[in-house]
């Protein structure tokens, strides 16, 4: 009996360490979950943001396709070489400002700070047997001002057909407060 008594002895003290080792352990693993829980809404939220820019970008792009369409006869009488490519779509100035030539081809787009703009730039021909080229550029938004998406579609148009030629722009073409 007195052995047994002696184990005890020796074994006092010992549970306190160990559940509050536990504990920590759990402490730190649930932090953990509630960080990578946090970075997923983040991460959510964010793609949710780039992909209400982005449809409201192509939905500028295919409204104002439509537009340089609908003017197709005007286009036609564009002839000579078709120069390098326009850059007014990378100013500051066609998108904002008094002297802005984008246009807001819908009043009002839902779950954006401001609806979709376009803007649309008319080249001459490359070659002899091609009418014109047309760029429209397309800027979407989203909930939060640095959440645009920026879409591009040049047409191509001869005798022989219309070609498309469409793209996206990664990055936003000006940057800050410059002109």
């Amino acid at each position: 009996m007195k052995k047994h008594f002696r184990l005890r002895r020796s074994s006092r003290g010992i549970a306190l360490p160990i559940v509050l080792l536990m504990s920590s352990m759990l402490l730190v693993t649930a932090a953990a979950w509630l960080e990578a829980a946090l970075v997923s809404a983040r991460t959510t939220t964010n793609l949710g943001e780039r992909v209400q820019a982005f449809h409201s970008a192509d939905s500028a792009l295919i409204r104002c396709t439509r537009i340089a369409l609908d003017s197709l006869p005007e286009l036609k009488n564009l002839t000579g070489p078709l120069a390098v490519e326009s850059d007014k779509w990378r100013l500051k100035a066609s998108f904002e400002g008094a002297s802005a030539s984008a246009v807001m081809p819908f009043a009002s787009w839902p779950y954006a700070i401001r609806p979709p703009q376009c803007l649309i730039e008319i080249w001459p021909a490359r070659a002899n047997d091609q009418a014109g080229a047309v760029l429209i550029t397309a800027r979407g938004f989203g909930r939060m001002a640095d959440n645009e998406s920026w879409l591009q579609q040049e047409i191509e148009m001869s005798e022989s057909g219309i070609v498309r030629h469409w793209r996206r722009i990664v990055a936003k073409p000006f940057q800050g407060n410059l002109p």
